[in-house]
């Protein structure tokens, strides 16, 4: 069993009030919660259960949320204890609580929902695309298809990701052919208005137009990136696109 340890009391009141330090970073903490009676994800259960029937919201819930989920606690779990304990400990208690735990388990839900996108798809969603992270409203990802005769590269978008307005531009050829394999989003000309790209939509990018492509607000969205040989191409990033107009979109 994993050993707990504590020192909160000691930084924090360690001169001012010894002994509670003590009592709080050895006894509480260190023997307590060490008692190995109870498995140490149960008793995270069983302390936010307790703080939540005092009515204590502040930062020490936060804690111990933090913590159960550190222990192993899914968000369907304490979402359940949250829950039933709301019937017996007051519903505004399970409220406060609730608006504090869906900040901790954020992140489990977002790493749920694109690991949701990936499945749906037969292509990778690759790594954080970093390199063009300055041209993206949002977290974007890469993985590319092929680097030979023809580059082709699938990019994915977390919701209300979008790329900014930009254009590709060659002397012969050139341009960009979009391929969407998963998700919803959307692709928009300069003066036009924007088309919503479902999978198996295919939109050709001509060389010379101002455009962007992104996901929609409440989707994950993927598309392969086809590049279109041509002549001296090149990019050319623009401005972001600006949230009032994206906020339009359904």
């Amino acid at each position: 069993m994993e050993k707990i340890t504590q020192d909160a009391g000691r930084k924090s009141l360690g001169e001012f009030a010894p002994d509670f330090a003590h009592y709080n970073d050895d006894v509480l903490f260190g023997e307590n919660w060490n008692n190995q009676d109870i498995d140490l994800k149960t008793r995270c259960m069983i302390t936010v259960v307790a703080l939540m029937a005092s009515g204590v919201t502040d930062s020490s819930l936060k804690y111990h949320l933090e913590n159960a989920k550190a222990h192993g606690v899914t968000k369907k779990e304490i979402s359940a204890v949250v829950t039933h304990v709301g019937f017996y400990a007051g519903w505004p208690k399970a409220w406060a609580v609730f608006n504090m735990a869906k900040e901790v388990w954020a992140e489990e839900s977002a790493e749920s929902a694109k690991a949701a996108h990936e499945n749906s798809m037969i292509f990778p969603i690759g790594a954080p695309n970093d390199g063009f992270q300055q041209y993206f409203s949002g977290k974007s990802y890469l993985a590319p298809i092929s680097k030979e005769q023809v580059g082709i590269f699938n990019v994915t978008f977390e919701p209300s990701c979008r790329n900014n307005w930009h254009i590709h531009h060659a002397a012969k050829g050139g341009g960009q052919i979009l391929i969407c394999v998963a998700g919803r989003g959307y692709y928009q000309e300069w003066g036009k208005e924007a088309v919503e790209m479902k999978p198996g939509d295919c939109i050709n990018i001509p060389a010379g137009v101002k455009h962007w492509h992104g996901a929609a607000k409440d989707s994950w969205f993927s598309h392969l990136a086809i590049e279109v040989p041509g002549e001296n191409g090149s990019n050319e990033w623009l401005e972001p696109v600006a949230d009032e107009e994206y906020n339009k979109l359904p």
